[in-house]
């Protein structure tokens, strides 16, 4: 990622959760043990990398200047997001029991935990990841109330992920 100061790396993996509490202990041993932040984002519920992006930016600026409203990181970054300030509504955005498709933030970047994490994960060529269908963009629109006419506004320049960065940044305003 690397944008304003922020030192992340993000990959999309797929694994398979059977228990998710023993899943996330075994990320949070990781993060411990190479002295960093993991978070991990359904990426069926995000509108690409740039949007886990800015939940890990945005996440980063508020405990920098102890404005979060969560007590970890990862939470603060599932809370940016979802856009909401409700941890159920957040959880949702985080990795599920059963198939998962995520994208995997190191805050910040290091080499040793990507390799601890292959045991969990199956890294994944991320190229189309980014992509939002129809299905996909409909969830989208009514999780974030983006109406079809901000929809018409959008270019070549600006995307339908743009719109989503930009509820997700709304956080911080509505706080």
């Amino acid at each position: 990622m690397g944008t304003e100061g922020t030192n992340c790396a993000i990959r999309a993996a797929r694994c398979d959760i059977g228990d998710k509490t023993e899943f996330l202990g075994r990320i949070r041993e990781i993060a411990q043990r190479n002295t960093l932040r993991i978070v991990c984002f359904n990426a069926d519920m995000m509108a690409g990398r740039r949007h886990a992006e800015a939940a890990i930016r945005l996440a980063a600026r508020s405990f920098g200047t102890g404005t979060c409203i969560s007590n970890t990181l990862e939470m603060e970054a599932l809370l940016y997001a979802a856009g909401s300030r409700q941890c159920h509504v957040a959880a949702s955005f985080g990795p599920h029991t059963g198939d998962n498709r995520l994208w995997i933030c190191c805050y910040p970047e290091h080499g040793e935990a990507w390799r601890e994490l292959e045991a969990l994960v199956q890294f994944q060529n991320d190229d189309a990841w980014d992509l939002i269908d129809a299905e996909k963009q409909n969830a989208l629109m009514r999780h974030f109330a983006i109406t079809p006419e901000e929809c018409d506004t959008l270019d070549a320049e600006n995307t339908f992920a743009d719109l989503v960065v930009e509820r997700v940044a709304l956080l911080q305003i509505m706080r």
